[in-house]
């Protein structure tokens, strides 16, 4: 049976329209997602039901925006709270390529993290940060929610593995920066002091690598998993763990951890 070439172009068009990924619909699980999300940060999340988070100051943040359409970029640019969920993260598991555009951890809700840890653009003063030793230098890193205290374990961890290991550590290319993240808008978590980039000279960037035909980048790594499993028992996330990967970066996301 022949078609007519109207007919075939619109149904490859069709057909292409549907392969693209929306996002938004609240992930299995997310109740057990709030209650962690609580108790990863107790002083500043009172309570939380279906439809909203009630902070300790009084603000409220609501669970869904009801939008179950979200274009990838709008995901990242344009959260919710169950949106935070939406890639489970795969917490100690053999360092391998994500799925497309699978990102645990890059989607966060920027008005609930200032709550947690302070606004940096009123000064670095509102973060409460101090100088953590790490292996032969120091690095600011936020007291707040004991951010300072799980690097400082994360380094006696560290300290146990092999010397050979410590290349990929130090020098650290940084924690705290009042930035947004590259190409966008979004303040980074190096802005809230929670995050410490390793060795640059050991580092894959998703935007140092070369994009393929198809517009997709190749997962490359050369952090030992050994590294990635200490930070992750003191509950940091790798962005290694990203579609988008950032090998060199951890930050403290407890709430993403299984506890």
């Amino acid at each position: 049976m022949k078609f007519p070439i109207a007919a075939l172009l619109l149904c490859l068009a069709v057909s292409g329209a549907s392969a693209e990924a929306t996002y938004g619909a609240p992930p299995s699980g997310l109740a057990d997602h709030l209650a962690r999300l609580k108790r990863a940060y107790p002083d500043v999340i009172l309570d939380y039901d279906k439809t909203k988070l009630t902070l300790k100051s009084g603000a409220t943040i609501p669970i869904s925006d009801g939008r179950r359409d979200k274009s990838f970029d709008e995901l990242l640019d344009e959260p919710d709270i169950d949106d935070m969920f939406a890639f489970p993260y795969p917490a100690h598991a053999k360092p391998a390529a994500p799925a497309f555009n699978a990102d645990p951890g890059r989607v966060r809700v920027e008005s609930l993290f200032r709550e947690i840890y302070g606004d940096c653009r009123q000064g670095a003063a509102a973060l409460k940060m101090r100088r953590v030793p790490w292996f032969g230098g120091s690095v600011l890193i936020t007291t707040r929610q004991g951010v300072d205290k799980a690097l400082e374990a994360v380094s006696r961890d560290l300290e146990k593995l092999p010397k050979a290991m410590q290349k990929y550590l130090a020098p650290s290319a940084g924690t705290f920066n009042c930035r947004a993240i590259a190409g966008t808008t979004r303040l980074s978590t190096h802005a809230y002091g929670a995050s410490i980039d390793l060795n640059t000279d050991f580092a894959n960037y998703w935007r140092w690598s070369k994009a393929g035909k198809d517009r997709k980048v190749t997962w490359t790594n050369r952090i030992p998993a050994e590294i990635v499993d200490v930070f992750e028992r003191h509950g940091f996330i790798w962005g290694g763990r990203w579609y988008h990967f950032d090998t060199m970066h951890f930050e403290y996301r407890p709430e993403l951890l299984a506890r």
